[in-house]
């Protein structure tokens, strides 16, 4: 019996692993205190089904040893949504977000450490986030929504839109708390100007914030770095050329550091730093121009350093900068694995920098907080210490695409034939592949504990994580490499690894699918209109027409950064990137997976692709996930999802093989 079959039947059961995978507790949200004493952090509560998205607790651990400490705004035995914490200046009180007291609507509550207590802030109608304490800690501030409570992100469900469909604009506010109760949430900043990020003035006579006019979904891509002052007078002091996020001050208060690059997602930061005088008296400066990487985070460690977290290819590194641009990127720490709180690579810092704290996570090591200095980290929690990946080894690939150096990841199965033999071995000795494209498109691939991917290797395949051009991880002009050529350069690159794969390691050519959930669906769609090397395709909240897409999506700004005008004005550069102009060459089996209320990415974009398939005569199938949005989140449809995934690529890459290798 040949090599490839024994693994077939040697393998666990997908609903096996993915039961296991369910085990996961997720973790996020890290802070630690400024004198390095205490860390906290945000709990997903677990389920049979995975974590639940709506339902999370707060653990607060003494780094000196003891047990963690749950913090909650409610009864400790019930679960809550409970997330967005803050250290007080001197460690004592932790601000928090919960809807303890009603369901979906979040309300500021403040936790006094030492003594006990939890004390609810605010009794507003509307959303709050990101609360942070001013550097006296007298005074919070907090975004707010009035009347806003639904208002969630765009990658949660859309609102329906019956009868007379007009744009209703909230507005997100900074708002001001006395941390002592004393008066109501006071909102400060212009009722016209959506604030996505804000950071204390070190003196705590006023702030600097990434912000736009507008609706707040769709401006984030044109977003102004501003300066509202105490008395709530906001000016721009700088507006840049792309997107921007991660506004810090100098400990003096005289400039602002911040990220600017192209941006697709709000949250998926990548680009240059920057510097600018608060003032505007001059213009903004380039401390990375040139770099080979993405940042991703800023922390202003010292008057004339800067510290950020960033992405080198596939790795997380962290670098160090003078302030005046007179110096040469340092890098302090390079690692193939995450180091962060969320999607940006990141840490929360000790005042003086000499202590970090994070989640860290890898392909082979599921996600635990931990601190300590640079690289030499401490493990915090041991929530998933029981779990072990189900995949076999990762390891990072490189490969040459026109003038590009190009890097993925690449995911063995559990029990991998051998490695690629000098001579040419038969196909019965190898195994199949799927390829994995990340979203984005400006986004990355990183070596992660991904249910998705770990699964999929879990039941026989290599899984191929590239990282082609339009990727962060090696500089702006990479990542801008596929403006006004989408699917173009990038499928190129995707197509060059998947020759190095093949060249390196026992994967079957004629057996090779491709899967996306995103820009990641789209290059699914637009891989299949291009070449028949897929043997199978699964395409997760893709894009298929980019001409429809632009009237149908509620963010259409990220699109004018790519493509240079909107559709109205260069129609053509649209359809040359469309999987629909190339529809009747698609004959690769295509499974079509979608979020009903998808607002990023609206159920349009799945169906006029699939009813093209079924009208081709092209073998295909349609699944869309009742009320969810662009990212599935509900424990039951998470499961059905991935188990969907499984059981096509089973069915178009295994089943022939098996018939033919006996």
């Amino acid at each position: 019996m040949h090599v490839a079959l024994v693994l077939l039947f040697a393998l666990a059961p997908p609903a096996q692993v993915l039961e296991t995978l369910n085990q996961t507790v997720s973790l996020h949200g890290v802070v630690l205190s400024k004198d390095g004493a205490r860390v906290a952090w945000v709990e997903q509560v677990p389920s049979p089904d995975g974590p639940l998205p709506e339902q999370s607790h707060i653990e607060v651990q003494e780094l000196k040893g003891g047990p963690p400490v749950r913090v909650t705004a409610g009864k400790q035995e019930a679960a809550h949504d409970e997330n967005d914490l803050a250290f007080s200046p001197d460690g004592r009180q932790l601000a928090f977000i919960s809807d303890a007291e009603k369901a979906h609507q979040p309300q500021l509550y403040v936790a006094n450490l030492l003594k006990g207590g939890v004390r609810q802030l605010t009794h507003v109608d509307g959303h709050l986030e990101r609360p942070l304490f001013s550097p006296d800690g007298k005074t919070l501030a907090v975004l707010f929504i009035e009347g806003g409570a639904d208002e969630r992100g765009p990658l949660l469900p859309a609102a329906r839109q019956t009868g007379v469909v007009e744009e209703k604009i909230r507005e997100q506010r900074l708002a001001l708390v006395p941390v002592d109760g004393s008066a109501p949430l006071r909102p400060l900043s212009p009722p016209d100007l959506f604030v996505y990020e804000y950071a204390w003035r070190p003196s705590g006579a006023g702030f600097a914030a990434t912000a736009a006019h507008g609706s707040g979904e769709d401006n984030w891509w044109v977003a102004q770095l501003y300066l509202i002052d105490a008395g709530g007078l906001a000016r721009v002091v700088h507006k840049p050329a792309l997107q921007i996020c991660e506004p810090a001050w100098s400990p003096d208060g005289t400039r602002i550091a911040f990220i600017e690059g192209l941006m697709s997602d709000a949250g998926a930061n990548g680009g240059d730093l920057f510097v600018v005088p608060a003032d505007g008296s001059g213009k903004a400066r380039n401390l990375t121009r040139g770099l080979r990487g993405s940042a991703s985070s800023v922390r202003w460690i010292a008057p004339e350093v800067v510290r950020f977290g960033g992405q080198v290819e596939g790795d997380a590194a962290f670098f160090e900068v003078a302030a005046g641009g007179d110096g040469p990127v340092r890098t302090l720490w390079r690692g193939s694995e995450s180091i962060s709180n969320g999607w940006p690579i990141g840490a929360s810092f000790s005042a003086d920098g000499s202590v970090s704290a994070a989640v860290r996570e890898s392909f082979s090591a599921p996600p635990e907080v931990v601190a300590g200095a640079l690289g030499k980290w401490t493990q915090v929690t041991q929530r998933n210490a029981a779990l072990r990946s189900p995949a076999g080894a990762a390891r990072s690939i490189r490969w040459k695409s026109d003038r590009f150096d190009v890097q993925g990841w690449l995911l063995a199965p559990p029990a991998a034939p051998a490695a690629a033999p000098s001579a040419p071995a038969a196909s019965t000795d190898k195994a199949p592949m799927i390829v994995l494209v990340h979203g984005g498109p400006a986004s990355a691939a990183r070596s992660t504990w991904s249910q998705q991917a770990l699964l999929l290797a879990s039941q026989g395949y290599y899984v191929f994580l590239p990282n082609p051009r339009g990727s962060f991880g090696q500089g702006e002009a990479f990542t801008r490499a596929n403006v006004k050529d989408f699917g173009y350069g990038d499928l190129r690159d995707i197509l060059r690894g998947v020759d190095e794969v093949a060249r390196v390691a026992p994967v079957d050519p004629q057996r090779v699918g491709v899967m996306g959930h995103s820009y990641g669906g789209y290059m699914t769609m637009w891989a299949v209109t291009q070449t028949q090397r897929f043997k199978a395709a699964v395409a997760s909240a893709g894009l298929s027409n980019w001409q429809s897409y632009y009237g149908q999506n509620r963010i259409d700004q990220w699109m004018l950064p790519y493509f240079g005008k909107s559709v109205y004005e260069d129609p053509a550069v649209y359809t040359r990137s469309s999987p629909m102009t190339f529809i009747t060459k698609v004959h690769t089996p295509t499974l079509v997976v979608h979020g009903e209320r998808d607002a990023e990415v609206p159920l349009p974009q799945g169906q006029e692709f699939w009813h093209a398939l079924k009208t081709l005569g092209v073998e295909t199938q349609l699944v869309v996930y009742e009320d969810e949005g662009h990212s599935i989140r509900q424990p039951a449809h998470v499961r059905d999802r991935i188990e969907r995934i499984v059981g096509w690529f089973d069915a178009h890459l295994k089943a022939a093989k098996v018939k033919s290798s006996r």
